[in-house]
């Protein structure tokens, strides 16, 4: 197959914490994932508007650098991309939830262990049909 599974696989991760950056992509580097890590909301959401459907899912922060929250990308990323399966990762906002998360999504509360990231990504992806090439 190659590096087109390879890009089938890029994942979108939201997080302004080095350490949970570093975390996150490691455990989905061992699942298997390509990660491409921003810490604000407003790249992501650039990122995402160039070309959405690069990412197999986005994985993000709710409180995060900049203006938008992870709430608000999450809900961008769903316009631009209906099937993006989401995780959110949150210490704080889980209450949050199921007012602001989109369907679908997966959320994992801080602190987790990373093999819960690559967990919940698969389930999201099992229940999503690939992408059109």
């Amino acid at each position: 197959m190659g590096p087109v599974q390879n890009e089938m696989l890029l994942v979108l991760v939201l997080e302004d914490d080095v350490l949970v950056q570093d975390m996150v992509r490691d455990a989905l580097s061992d699942g298997g994932f390509e990660t491409q890590v921003v810490p604000s909301g407003e790249e992501a959401i650039q990122l995402l508007e160039a070309d959405s459907t690069k990412h197999r899912a986005l994985l993000t922060d709710i409180n995060v650098r900049g203006s938008l929250s992870g709430w608000d990308v999450a809900k961008r990323a769903r316009e631009l991309n209906p099937e993006l399966p989401v995780i959110y990762m949150t210490g704080a906002a889980a209450d949050e939830w199921p007012s602001h998360g989109v369907p679908n999504s997966i959320l994992l509360h801080k602190p987790f262990a990373p093999a819960q990231v690559v967990t919940a990504l698969a389930q999201l992806l099992n229940q999503t049909p690939p992408p059109h090439a």
